[in-house]
């Protein structure tokens, strides 16, 4: 017989369900058995045949009903629905005999690898090096929404091909290779960039240009060679700066500096010396000619030595030999040491036998540093980086239940919070075993969460759940839109998914905010008044504004658009599949989908007439009838995100009436349902945090922990740090089932 979950002490109040309710199966019977019958089975469900008193038999199809009946997904537009009293009713009752019934399920995931991001950051965090490793890995693929899953992060050719360049390439660029040849970076303006305007951190009084940070990998001369500038010779001239300060070379188009190695930072502008550009830009009134599009470096020339680098102070911090007797003694403990901060776990000298082989065959070419560069490299195709392995403890048999090591604990937080390494603080707690302790682990949680490098949750996983990353692709054909305008997107929900995580504010704000971060250019395209300047700050909307949140934001606007017009049902889909987690099927086989025709005929009708037409065929009209009302209440947004009054020859109509029966005619009436479905929206950004904390996919097992954080964060004011240590503190995230055993996924028994 299986047993009970053994959860931590800390954890029991989190998950002490209250007492169950009398379950009746009334509303079942009123409005779901219609259809959902042994003769019917629509939806493959039969819900007359499910055992009411016992729904932890059924669980996965109870969490359906819960999951449609919340987003008012079911019944169908056009059926009887129960009140919303009612339905609330209904759906905590079967909450909390779910809840009290279905044992969580810390059920072990696949193994992981690093992905592209993990890897580069990991990289940032042992050696100081910032990479991109876009020209290093191929893309990884996602699963769930998340390229950190589990399940989807493959292994192929090109993978082991890439790993191993990288990590060749990386070793000598943090040894420093004094036999590097000449090599050639191009960093290059986007051709949509428009550099009519001050951009954000060039020097005040230019226009247009970049910013380069780039790594010089010895000390050594190199050419800076910059395309693009004036027209002619009446055009505007071209300011470098170099670490901050002007440099004034005789032909600032093509120039050769004597660097030390290291990161500098280079800034190329344009000044118009006919008409100079103001502080907050109000001479900005015509398209001046004149743009910076490449800025290449080339190098190393002559050098000079392998210069005093961030990253050999961190290798060599433990130990430079001073002797040839003492360089092998040397070599291992610089090799323990990073292998300790790569491997995220204590590591002593015979762990790292093939690592030193590698150290002697470097030695016999290129001596001590040659060693040391042969030794990281082996050290970055290892397994024990590439992929996060999890102790099991041999006493516990396959199948059973167990809390993972502290050290274990340590990396998923740190991949978790920073997409990374855990760092020397958080690895010292582990190997005192104290991280499992309640008070020590929630404070890491805080100190990790004010750490900048918690900004890799706002990079990956808001800029996947929230389709930021897929901006950068999107082509729109609006004439009012440009780079500067896909940057501001980008910035504005950025900058709103940091505040809620830095000022730690209830995560409601993502569909609530009643301000917003916008610069004088975003501030222009939504008709907001008396915003100077390139600089980003927050901006109280009016009461009126129907922009609250992200659903108000241009990032989301355009993404859920075609690239000539709006689109109700990818607006529509986004919202239910993405805030509300009631994703809506795939068109079934053989139905047409274009709304645009074949180009041969210019269409005067409005989007919603041709949504209205393809309504009619009553093979889409179920699902649309659900999908179409959310996406017209957005409507008055173009493809692009400013606000209009008419489609095409059509007054824009953004009316409608959602599955439940609630009319809407407006963004703000569509925000009004979001917010009356709040729990809904908590859910599924647990959900979906949970999913990429733990990199697997979530089943049936899982709801009742996602509820007890949701019920937990909501005695909490739904604060972004109480979700998170909801997640931290859940037997999913902090213990494992042995692998070996059963399928089933119930646990067998419960230990430690």
């Amino acid at each position: 017989m299986l047993r009970k979950l053994i959860l931590p002490l800390s954890l029991l109040p989190l998950y002490a369900a209250p007492a169950l309710a009398q379950f009746t199966p009334a509303l079942v019977s009123d409005y779901c058995a219609k259809c959902h019958n042994f003769e019917d089975w629509a939806g493959s469900l039969d819900l007359e045949a499910l055992d009411f008193d016992h729904v932890d038999k059924a669980a996965p199809e109870w969490e359906l009903v819960i999951r449609k009946l919340s987003a008012g997904m079911m019944p169908p537009a056009g059926e009887p629905h129960p009140s919303q009293d009612e339905a609330k009713a209904f759906i905590a009752e079967l909450e909390n005999r779910l809840d009290s019934q279905v044992t969580p399920l810390p059920a072990a995931p696949a193994l992981h690898r690093l992905n592209r991001s993990e890897y580069a950051n990991a990289i940032r965090d042992i050696f100081g090096l910032d990479i991109d490793a876009s020209t290093l890995l191929p893309q990884d693929d996602a699963s769930e929404g998340f390229d950190n899953v589990a399940s989807g992060l493959g292994i192929s050719p090109a993978l082991i091909q890439g790993y191993t360049n990288a990590a060749m390439k990386v070793s000598r660029q943090a040894v420093g290779d004094t036999t590097l040849t000449e090599a050639s970076t191009a960093y290059n303006v986007s051709p949509g960039f428009k550099q009519f305007d001050y951009v954000e951190g060039l020097p005040l009084g230019t226009r247009g240009g970049m910013v380069v940070e780039h790594n010089f990998p010895l000390d050594a001369e190199y050419a800076i060679r910059i395309r693009g500038g004036g027209r002619g010779g009446g055009g505007p001239r071209i300011q470098v700066t170099l670490d901050g300060a002007q440099i004034t070379p005789e032909n600032p188009r093509d120039f050769r500096l004597p660097l030390n190695a290291g990161v500098h930072t280079l800034t190329v502008a344009l000044i118009d010396t006919s008409r100079p550009t103001g502080v907050n830009d109000i001479y900005s009134v015509y398209s001046p000619p004149g743009t910076i599009d490449t800025v290449e470096i080339v190098g190393p020339f002559n050098p000079s030595g392998t210069g005093d680098t961030t990253s050999r102070q961190r290798i060599f911090s433990s130990c430079y030999p001073q002797s040839n007797d003492a360089e092998r003694q040397c070599a291992e403990r610089i090799a323990v040491d990073i292998a300790t901060q790569a491997f995220r776990t204590p590591v002593v000298p015979g762990d790292i036998e093939p690592v030193m082989a590698f150290y002697e065959q470097g030695y016999r070419e290129g001596g001590f540093e040659g060693g040391i560069q042969q030794a990281l490299s082996r050290i970055l195709i290892d397994p024990r980086f590439l992929f996060r392995f999890e102790e099991e403890p041999a006493d516990v048999a396959p199948g059973e239940i167990y809390t993972i090591s502290d050290l274990d604990l340590a990396s998923r937080l740190s991949f978790f919070l920073w997409s990374s390494i855990p760092d020397t603080e958080l690895l010292a707690l582990a190997e005192q075993n104290r991280l499992h302790e309640k008070d020590v682990l929630l404070q890491q949680v805080r100190r990790m969460l004010a750490d900048p490098k918690a900004e890799a949750l706002t990079k990956n996983f808001a800029g996947q759940w929230l389709y930021l990353r897929t901006l950068a692709g999107v082509t729109p054909e609006a004439r009012s839109f440009d780079d500067n305008l896909r940057q501001a997107f980008t910035q504005e929900t950025e900058l709103l998914f940091n505040y809620i995580v830095n000022e730690d504010r209830s995560v409601l704000d993502l569909i609530d905010a009643d301000y917003s971060f916008i610069n004088e250019r975003l501030a222009r395209h939504y008709g907001i008044p008396d915003v100077r300047g390139s600089y980003f700050r927050k901006v109280q909307l009016p009461p009126e504004s129907q922009r609250r949140g992200v659903l108000g934001h241009g990032s989301v606007l355009t993404v859920t658009s075609s690239a000539s017009r709006t689109s109700p049902v990818i607006r529509g889909s986004w919202i239910l599949g993405n805030l509300l987690n009631a994703p809506v099927p795939a068109p079934p086989p053989g139905v047409e989908t274009n709304l645009d025709g074949d180009g041969t005929v210019v269409l005067t009708s409005s989007v919603r007439e041709r949504l209205e037409a393809h309504r009619a065929d009553p093979t889409c009209a179920s699902c649309h009838r659900v999908i179409d009302p959310v996406g017209f209440a957005l409507e008055h947004f173009d493809p692009v995100g400013a606000w209009r009054e008419y489609d095409g020859d059509s007054k824009v109509d953004s009316s409608g009436m959602l599955a439940d029966g609630t009319p809407i005619t407006s963004a703000t009436d569509l925000h009004d349902a979001l917010m009356q479905r709040s729990d809904l929206f908590v859910n599924t950004l647990t959900e979906k945090l949970f999913i990429y904390a733990l990199g697997r996919s979530l089943d049936y097992y899982d709801m009742p922990t996602v509820r007890a954080i949701r019920n937990q964060a909501r005695q909490e004011d739904l604060r972004f740090s109480a979700i998170v240590e909801g997640i931290v503190q859940s037997p999913q995230f902090t213990q494992r089932v042995k692998s070996g055993g059963s399928t089933d996924p119930q646990p067998t028994t419960a230990s430690r």
